[in-house]
């Protein structure tokens, strides 16, 4: 049996999907089962997803269909058929290149760290922009350490401890952001490491996340609240606000951002 699973929710992305599962076929480390969970697609995705993965025969890969609408959903499928000690989540539109797997499975092995989390560069990842984000990360890091500083693209764990912190769930918490949310549970339960080495490089098509996440104010509070009471600011104070907005984790579905 594998050590790791790689989880790769999607819904209508036959722009990205190509090169996010090249990139994902194209790991140094193999020892890993992937699973593909089409959150009901309507473009074709899921035909796409399932001619690339039979070129590509050396890895296992399970193809799941999810039909509730939502990202969280996708995501509590997909973990639902994880078997393996770790587990990773990758988003459809995301570039992971050949060493990222192995690195993650390196952090875990040299640490007793519940979650690795990757750090998003941009696609020139040794420029001077990539270089000044992995400082920031790296420091910000280390003084917010029970905060999240990566998004779903980027996220592994000890799959037991993300089950038993609740994994991914629309009853828990329905709304976007899920990525942060999900850590705040995780963290009750151990830390998380991040290395410079260690990034992908999403797409650059969501300039304008105002639409599909919390506003500045918001995210201002979230690193300023301190642990004990992140309960609070997440289940009392933003889910409040996000009930408000519309902005459950079916929104990202609409695409409105979304710039091919």
């Amino acid at each position: 049996m594998p050590a790791w699973s790689v989880v790769l929710p999607y819904y209508n992305e036959t722009g990205y999907l190509r090169p996010t599962l090249e990139s994902l076929f194209a790991q140094e480390f193999r020892d890993f089962r992937l699973i593909l969970v089409d959150n009901a697609s309507t473009d074709g995705s899921g035909k796409l997803a399932r001619d690339i993965a039979a070129a590509h025969s050396g890895i296992e890969t399970v193809q799941l269909y999810e039909d509730r609408p939502g990202k969280i959903n996708a995501l509590e499928c997909g973990l639902a058929a994880v078997t393996t000690e770790f587990v990773t989540f990758c988003d459809a539109d995301t570039f992971y290149p050949p060493h990222y797997l192995r690195r993650c499975a390196e952090l875990f092995a040299s640490s007793d760290a519940v979650a690795v989390m990757a750090m998003d560069v941009p696609a020139d990842h040794e420029g001077q922009a990539a270089q000044r984000k992995r400082a920031k990360v790296m420091t910000v890091s280390r003084i917010l350490s029970r905060q999240t500083h990566t998004g779903g693209f980027g996220q592994s764990f000890r799959t037991e401890v993300l089950r038993k912190a609740g994994g991914f769930s629309a009853d828990i918490w329905p709304y976007v952001l899920e990525d942060h949310e999900v850590m705040q549970r995780v963290f009750k339960h151990g830390r998380s490491v991040y290395a410079p080495d260690l990034w992908c490089v999403p797409s650059t098509r969501r300039k304008d996340r105002t639409g599909v996440g919390w506003t500045t104010a918001e995210q201002l509070l979230y690193h300023l609240t301190p642990f004990a009471l992140k309960d609070w600011f997440f289940y009392r104070f933003l889910a409040r606000r996000f009930t408000a907005r519309a902005l459950d984790n079916t929104k990202l579905r609409q695409k409105s951002w979304d710039q091919h």
